[in-house]
């Protein structure tokens, strides 16, 4: 009897075909989730969002559906940090990625492949991406948000990337990246401004975790990208 059938789906879906490599970094990117709380603990509902932001990306990377169940505990955790920070672009995607959730639970309701587009169709929607990104930019800076043109490839090329990843399509890790690193900016700068006196909206340890967030989902998109070219995030969706 083979680990699939000698195990429960709760099991096969945390715990089962991890290389060793990938449960280092693991371990690795949720400890400094919580160190990052130790060094500055105002925030406990920004941890959360972190370690939960980690495994549900993680677990994307796998190709599993469990990782919806993390990313619901993230998207709400987040949703509180980015509103008292006055990122509302971040909270507007925040509402979008709680929605999403349940939506890519089902898409991911049974054992698939990923799929890609070809190179012309790949063009059209990155292109699309950045004439998003510019309309965002523009709202964002009548909404009076802090940094809109950051917060607006939180806000409007996330949309993109969320529903190319609930549709098991490679591309969606390419436009995480771009939304990654445009996260640890953003949040490096609002933390920067939190401890020169710049500003006093938000906390610094809310923004801490969320640097510390958007730098372990970088790294993960980064590999994401190798796992899911290569197919070994096919067929690992489960049956439950």
């Amino acid at each position: 009897m083979d680990t699939q059938t000698q195990h429960g789906w709760w099991y096969r879906q945390l715990f089962t075909n991890w290389k060793r490599f990938e449960v280092i970094y693991v371990t690795i990117l949720v400890l400094i989730q919580l160190g990052v709380y130790l060094i500055a603990p105002d925030s406990w509902v920004g941890m959360l969002s972190g370690v939960a932001g980690t495994l549900c990306l993680v677990y994307g990377m796998k190709g599993r559906k469990i990782s919806f169940i993390f990313g619901i505990v993230q998207c709400v955790a987040m949703t509180y940090v980015a509103w008292i920070s006055h990122a509302y672009g971040s909270f507007a995607m925040d509402i979008f990625y709680v929605i999403s959730q349940p939506i890519g639970w089902f898409m991911w309701g049974h054992d698939e492949a990923t799929h890609t587009f070809s190179t012309n169709t790949r063009r059209w929607i990155f292109a699309g991406a950045f004439v998003a990104w510019l309309i965002g930019w523009w709202v964002l800076a009548l909404l009076h948000g802090q940094l809109p043109y950051f917060d607006s490839i939180n806000f409007v090329v996330s949309i993109i990337a969320q529903v190319l990843y609930i549709c098991k399509y490679q591309e969606n890790w390419s436009l995480w990246i771009v939304v990654n690193t445009a996260n640890i900016i953003y949040w490096g700068t609002l933390t920067v401004q939190i401890l020169i006196g710049a500003t006093t909206i938000g906390t610094l340890g809310a923004n801490l975790s969320q640097v510390a967030l958007q730098a372990a989902l970088l790294f993960n998109s980064v590999y994401a990208t190798k796992v899911w070219a290569s197919g070994e995030a096919d067929n690992e969706g489960g049956l439950k």
